[in-house]
């Protein structure tokens, strides 16, 4: 898969996007300060979420939980987080600006629209919106790489969407998700980001990481993770339903780093000769050998005495030890020479 211009693949360092969700509490200037810093601590990608109030919801959907005190219901949160299109314009221009790509995942037809008049590079379907036909319908008729977060999805699901999209013309990225946060360690199951690159080997395959800790993506860089998406906060005091599932802005940088790192590890294997071979200086500074403990004549015959087993090594190792004692020297000696076979007879 390629977007804008970045291929995303094992052979190449993971595509970090940094997802800002709602945590902009519906303020245009604070979701401008999410793209800065975004780009500032290295993510590639800045995605937020279309959300359409009107367009989505009714009045009568509950809340999963009722996190906000001064929204009557979960319609009206919708409704204060909304953007006009104007505004998502301006948020476009601001990424385009700071050089970072512009991704927000679409959660009614209307907002795909809208999206879609952004000119954005790549659909992101959230683990929610799987079940959406008439959506993901919408989405491949584009013939747009899309990105598939599979959270709430079984294998027969993801293999079903994964044949529609493609069957459109759309290169597809799946993530792996665990709907839960934050995630603990316990249910991360990384061994099903496996399961996934071993199912879908020619799709790019990365993680929707729901932690709050830099962790999981770092290591999944090393299991071969094309894109890792993470959410940010600014500071982990900060109002909303995704703060403590998210990365501060120190932890993003140290998860860009990570990645990066672990995606070099894990594409330079070493084999054990090699390794062997280049850690001989090594063995050379920090290894023993056989040393003379004093002065010793020419025709002295070596007792145990007359050595020591010190640093450094480069010369005769431990077990050469029975072929030293009782030998003749054949030249004087200095104390602290190194033992070596031409010395004796």
């Amino acid at each position: 898969m390629n977007i804008n211009g970045r291929t995303l693949s094992p052979h190449h360092p993971p595509f970090i996007v940094a997802e800002v969700a709602q945590t902009h509490e519906g303020s245009l200037g604070l979701a401008m300060s999410f793209i800065r810093v975004a780009k500032q601590c290295g993510a590639h990608a800045i995605k937020f979420q279309t959300h359409i109030a009107d367009a989505e919801s009714t009045p009568h959907e509950p809340w999963r939980v009722p996190f906000s005190q001064q929204d009557s219901s979960r319609h009206a949160y919708w409704k204060r987080m909304e953007f006009t299109f104007e505004q998502w314009q301006q948020l476009r221009k601001c990424a385009d600006d700071c050089d970072i790509i512009f991704l927000s995942s679409p959660f009614s037809i209307e907002a795909c629209h809208w999206l879609q008049r952004l000119e954005m590079p790549a659909w992101k379907i959230a683990s929610g919106e799987m079940h959406n036909p008439e959506l993901l319908a919408w989405v491949r008729n584009t013939g747009q790489p899309v990105i598939l977060s599979t959270g709430l999805s079984t294998a027969e699901t993801i293999d079903k969407q994964v044949d529609f999209f493609r069957s459109g013309g759309c290169d597809v990225a799946l993530l792996h998700c665990t709907t839960e946060y934050p995630t603990p360690p316990e249910t991360a199951g990384l061994n099903l980001l496996s399961e996934l690159q071993n199912t879908y080997p020619h799709l790019a395959v990365g993680l929707s990481d729901h932690s709050g800790q830099p962790y999981a993506g770092i290591l999944a860089a090393y299991l071969g993770a094309s894109l890792i998406e993470v959410h940010l906060t600014l500071h982990p005091q900060m109002f909303g339903p995704d703060v403590s599932s998210s990365l501060t802005p120190e932890q993003l940088a140290f998860l860009v780093r990570g990645t990066e790192a672990a995606w070099r590890m894990r594409s330079h294997p070493v084999l054990r000769d090699q390794h062997s071979a280049t850690q001989a200086p090594g063995r050379r500074i920090f290894g023993r050998s056989w040393y003379t403990t004093r002065p010793l004549p020419a025709g002295h015959v070596l007792q145990k005495e007359d050595m020591a087993y010190k640093k450094p090594g480069g010369g005769m190792e431990y077990d050469a030890l029975d072929s030293l004692l009782g030998k003749t020297l054949l030249n004087p000696l200095p104390a602290h020479h190194p033992l070596f076979p031409d010395d004796i007879n």
